[in-house]
C-alpha cells in the first residue's frame, strides 16, 4: 500500500541530482528581510538541512505569503527536521489547512511506481467496537499468499488480544502491522473457526484494481470498478477495465474510492478521460495554480534542484526545476483538457464509492467530472486536500509541502474540508467487494434501479454512534490509517 510519509517522486522522466545544500541555505549576518535568501553562513549538515526546509517552504510553499524572515523563524532552534515542518505547518499563514505536508527518507519510492514492499494488507476496527477486520489485501502480495481477505476478523496479532481502549494498544497494533518488522503473525478467524497465518514482508507488484464487475440493473448494465492507489504502472490495467466495461455496454459507472489517498496527477488525468463524455474533448479539464511565487519566476531556489532532461530540440542536458514555467497557461501546460481515452461513451451517471480516507487524486477525479456528468457520493465526507507537490530534495531527505492548487472548468476547488456526500452510509468491513449487499455498494444499485436512495434507518447502523464514544472510534481508525494521502506532479511539465 502507498503508507504515509514514505512515497518519493520526481517529474516521470527526471533524474533528480543534489548539487550541495551550501549554496541554497547559507546565511547572511544582516538578514532580516522576509524575500531574501539568507547567505554566507556556515553550519553543521543538520543545521543546514534545517535551513533547506524553511527557505525552500519560504519560496515554493502553498501558503508563502505572510510567512516570517529566516532570522525570525529560526530553524536552528528546532530539535529535528519534523519540529521544523511542523513550525512551519503551524505558521498564521497556514490558516490551519496544512495536514499534508511531511519528510521522506525515500526508501519506498518505487510504491508511487506500483511496486510494494510490505505485507500487502490493511485493516480497521468494525462499527464501534473491538472487531478489528482486514480492508483490503493487494492480489500477489504475501499476504494474498498466506490466504487473508477482505472482511477477515484479526483476533490477534504476534499472540496478543487485539484491542483499542488505549494509545498503548492502537501503538501496538501500528508497529506490528504497519511498522518495519520482516513478518507478522496473526490469529484470523473465518467462518467461525480461528487459525493462525504468518506474513513476510516482501516485494510484489501492486494492481490497484482490487475488484471490477458488471452487473445488469433493470435493463441497464451497471459497471464497478474497485481503485485503490493511482499508480503510474496502473494505466493498461485501467484500460483494460473500462474496454470490458465499453464490451459490456455499461450506461452507468460505481467507482470504489474509499481507501484511495491519491497519488499520481496524470493517472487521475487517464482514468478522468475514461469516463467523460466525447462531446467534452478540448474544453478545459482542469487547471493547475502553483505558488504565485513559482509563477512570477521568483522561486530561485529550485535552481538546486537538478536533472537530466529533453529539451524541444531533442538534446539531454542538465536542467533545474527553476527551468519550468509555473504559469496557469495551456502554453505552460498547466492547463488541462479533456481528451477522450478509450471507447466507453454514453455514461449518463458516475457514483462515487467515498470515505474520510479519500483524498487528493481521488478528489481531483471527482471534481473534474463534477461539471460533466451526473455524480452521485456515497459513504462519508473526503479527506479534504485540493493541493498537491513534488518532491524536493534535501540531502538524505524528500520533502514534501504543497505547492499547487487544482480547480475545475468551473474554477471550483476548495474543498479543504472534504466533498460531503449526497448519501450517508458506513463502510461495511464485514462484505467482500462487489458483494450486492455491501451498504455502499447497495446504495448505488438502488439508485440505478429507483432514481433515488434507500432511507432504511440501518444504512447508516456501523457509524450510528455519537458523542464521546464516536470520537474515539474514528480516532483509532484515523491512527491505522496508512494510506498515502497526496497528489503528486507527476506529468511533463513545459521548459520556460
Amino acid at each position: 500500500m502507498l503508507r504515509k510519509f514514505i512515497v518519493q517522486n520526481t517529474f516521470w522522466f527526471v533524474l533528480i541530482i543534489v548539487i550541495g545544500l551550501t549554496t541554497s541555505c547559507k546565511k547572511s549576518t544582516n538578514d532580516t528581510d522576509a524575500n531574501t535568501v539568507p547567505q554566507g553562513a556556515s553550519g553543521t549538515r543538520e543545521e543546514l538541512t534545517k535551513d533547506s526546509i524553511y527557505l525552500y517552504a519560504q519560496q515554493t510553499y502553498f501558503w508563502n505569503v505572510g510567512m516570517p524572515s529566516y532570522a525570525s523563524f529560526n530553524p536552528r532552534q528546532y530539535t529535528s527536521n519534523n519540529a521544523v515542518l511542523n513550525a512551519i505547518k503551524a505558521l498564521p499563514s497556514t490558516g490551519g489547512k496544512d495536514k499534508y505536508s511531511f519528510i521522506d527518507d525515500g526508501s519506498v519510492a518505487s510504491q508511487l511506481g506500483g511496486v510494494g514492499g510490505d505485507y500487502g494488507f490493511s485493516a480497521n476496527f468494525e462499527g464501534n467496537t473491538d472487531t478489528l477486520r482486514v480492508k483490503y489485501v493487494y492480489a500477489g502480495s504475501p499476504a494474498a499468499a498466506a490466504g487473508l481477505a477482505r472482511g477477515n476478523k484479526i483476533k490477534k496479532v504476534n499472540g496478543r488480544a487485539v484491542s483499542r481502549a488505549s494509545s498503548a494498544e492502537l501503538d501496538y497494533l501500528n508497529n506490528a502491522i504497519f511498522g518495519d518488522n520482516a513478518s507478522v503473525t496473526l490469529t484470523i478467524e473465518k467462518n467461525k473457526i480461528s487459525s493462525d497465518i504468518t506474513v513476510t514482508r516482501g516485494t510484489y507488484n501492486i494492481n490497484p484494481i482490487l475488484y471490477a464487475n458488471t452487473y445488469t440493473v433493470n435493463a441497464k448494465k451497471v459497471g464497478y470498478i474497485v481503485f485503490n492507489s493511482f499508480t503510474t504502472n496502473s494505466v493498461p490495467d485501467l484500460d483494460a477495465a473500462f474496454s470490458k466495461f465499453s464490451t459490456d455496454g455499461v450506461t452507468e459507472l460505481i467507482v470504489d474510492l474509499r481507501y484511495n489517498g491519491g497519488g499520481s496527477v496524470a493517472t487521475s488525468e487517464t482514468f478522468t478521460n475514461l469516463i467523460a463524455p466525447p462531446s467534452q474533448n478540448g474544453k478545459v479539464m482542469y487547471t493547475t495554480y502553483w505558488t504565485k511565487t513559482m509563477q512570477d519566476g521568483a522561486a530561485t531556489i529550485l535552481q538546486n534542484q537538478k536533472f537530466y532532461a529533453k529539451g524541444s530540440d531533442g538534446v539531454t542536458r542538465l536542467y533545474s526545476y527553476a527551468d519550468y514555467s509555473y504559469k496557469p497557461t495551456p502554453a505552460a501546460g498547466n492547463q488541462e483538457n479533456f481528451a477522450k481515452r478509450g471507447s466507453l461513451n454514453g455514461l449518463t451517471r458516475v457514483y462515487f464509492l467515498v470515505t474520510g480516507g479519500t483524498a487528493s487524486a481521488s478528489e481531483l477525479l471527482i471534481n473534474n467530472l463534477k461539471p460533466v456528468i451526473d455524480v452521485k457520493l456515497i459513504g462519508k465526507t473526503t479527506y479534504g486536500k485540493p493541493v498537491g507537490f513534488f518532491s524536493i530534495r534535501i540531502d538524505k531527505n524528500d520533502l514534501y509541502i504543497p505547492q499547487f492548487q487544482t480547480k475545475n472548468q468551473l474554477d471550483q476547488g476548495d474543498y479543504f474540508s472534504g466533498m460531503t456526500v449526497d448519501k450517508e452510509v458506513a463502510d461495511d468491513l464485514s462484505k467482500d467487494f462487489g458483494d450486492p449487499s455491501e451498504k455502499m455498494l447497495a446504495q448505488a444499485l438502488y439508485y440505478s434501479a429507483n432514481n433515488n436512495f434507500t432511507a432504511l434507518v440501518n444504512d447508516n447502523k456501523l457509524s450510528s454512534t455519537s458523542g464521546a464514544a464516536r470520537a474515539r472510534f474514528d480516532a483509532a481508525n484515523e491512527k491505522l490509517d496508512h494510506e498515502f494521502k497526496g497528489m503528486v506532479e507527476t506529468r511533463k511539465l513545459r521548459f520556460k
